[in-house]
């Protein structure tokens, strides 16, 4: 007993150790509104990325797609170096290079040898400033990107998320897919890039951030060196457009095609932006729902009592619920694949669970589900690279870094009556959105979906 007493206590006592250990994020805001934030580490690599406030919520119907394809040419070449220099002068640092477009933010990243970080910001500015957009470059990834579109097709659950977001937020800028539509691909132009990289590649929307063995002073009078182009000559986030207002309704998309094996569901009420509170009692709920595929082993014995009725009435291959935040809206929602004669059993008790989550959450399972989420939280600061995401997102959308020990105390505050009370809040007889892809027939009416978005309670 003592052993085991011992065996908690150190247990516990690490846990506590790597949240008050964590380096301190330093931040520092140049004149022309850049900021540069880093968490310096006894490491012999460093991650250094642009993460920039643009996506596409930031493009109009004709336009969607444009940061995408800016995206895919940013690593082809800049008026600094032309063609492949570029590629070649990250390889000769041993350098990793990457990047991605989501709807509210576009990232370029570089993982190279510490010693090597003021190279590496040099090359960021010269991507997010100078970046070629060479007509012969553009055709031949116009090209490429096409062919990404059909192959993206055939990932059903991507499309089912698009066509949620779609359905969603139908008329607004969140609707876009964040790849653009085909038509788009096939139109843009090299003026239409270049007007996208002018208005939204500005230094106050910008964050340059870095983790790993590194000087944040250095990093400073780096970024004061390289980010100084004409681009970046504004100072204050009027020069370019203010956030599209985007606005939730409860509706459907039904894509129905028999001819696939299994159909794809999502379902999702509208959740809260990303500095809402709710967040995290919505994420403790959603680890108290779990996640299920057939691969996992456990059986009818998971915590999970929605996976555990999964496996024991076969009601779906795969579930997963999901909390999608944005600016200022949100999507809180579960996602399922199933054969087509068990759509309506797994649609029936995955509301029943969201029921439960309003009426009848218990302290056993909050209890569980935050130590779920403690989990997932300290596998945030495993790698320079994710602790470098994590930096610049949070800079992004909180206009701070949020210290490890913060995000402890706030979910350590959550209790079961947090949890019915905010799940209420946010899903009891609230309408819906919904999206659904593939044989679907068995997908009851939104009518009877939406009358099970509430119990009658006597």
């Amino acid at each position: 007993a003592a052993l085991l007493n011992l065996t908690r206590k150190r247990g516990a006592a690490s846990y506590a150790h790597t949240l008050q250990n964590i380096p301190e994020t330093q931040v520092t805001t140049l004149e022309n509104g850049l900021r540069v934030a880093s968490e310096e580490s006894h490491q012999p690599t460093c991650t250094v990325g642009v993460f920039i406030e643009a996506g596409s919520r930031y493009e109009d119907a004709k336009t969607n797609g444009a940061g995408f394809f800016v995206e895919h040419l940013a690593f082809k070449g800049t008026k600094k170096r032309p063609g492949s220099a570029f590629e070649k002068e990250v390889e000769s640092l041993g350098a990793h290079l990457n990047g991605y477009t989501s709807r509210e933010q576009t990232a370029f990243y570089i993982k190279a040898f510490s010693k090597d970080m003021p190279k590496v910001v040099e090359l960021l500015s010269d991507i997010v400033q100078n970046c070629a957009l060479e007509d012969s470059q553009i055709e031949k990834e116009r090209g490429i990107i096409l062919q990404e579109l059909k192959e993206m097709d055939s990932n059903l659950t991507d499309v089912t998320f698009d066509y949620l977001h779609a359905t969603a937020y139908q008329g607004t800028a969140l609707a876009h897919t964040v790849e653009g539509t085909t038509e788009n691909i096939k139109k843009l132009t090299r003026a239409d890039l270049a007007s996208y990289v002018d208005i939204h590649f500005k230094a106050p929307r910008m964050v340059l951030a870095a983790a790993g063995g590194i000087s944040h002073r250095e990093l400073v009078d780096a970024a004061k060196q390289h980010f100084t182009g004409a681009s970046f000559a504004y100072k204050e986030k009027g020069s370019v457009p203010d956030l599209p207002r985007c606005r939730f309704t409860g509706s459907e998309i039904r894509a129905r095609d028999d001819g696939l094996p299994l159909a794809h569901i999502a379902l999702a009420v509208e959740g809260p932006g990303w500095a809402d509170p709710d967040n995290v009692v919505l994420n403790v709920a959603n680890a108290i729902i779990g996640r299920y595929d057939r691969t996992f082993g456990g059986g009818k014995n998971q915590s999970s009592r929605l996976a555990a009725l999964a496996v024991e009435h076969k009601l779906c291959h795969s579930f997963e619920p999901f909390n999608t935040s944005y600016s200022d809206t949100g999507l809180f929602g579960f996602h399922f694949v199933s054969d087509p004669l068990s759509i309506d059993d797994m649609m029936f008790c995955a509301q029943g669970e969201w029921m439960r989550l309003c009426t009848s959450a218990t302290e056993s399972e909050v209890t569980r589900a935050k130590n779920y989420l403690r989990n997932a939280m300290v596998a945030q600061v495993d790698g320079t690279t994710r602790v470098c995401e994590n930096i610049g997102s949070h800079l992004l959308h909180y206009g701070r870094r949020i210290p490890l020990e913060e995000w402890d105390a706030r979910i350590s505050a959550v209790d079961a009556k947090m949890v019915r009370d905010v799940c209420s809040k946010y899903i009891y007889d609230k309408c819906p959105a919904i999206a659904a892809v593939g044989p679907i027939e068995q997908l009851l009416d939104y009518n009877r979906i939406r009358s099970s978005m509430y119990w009658i309670r006597l």
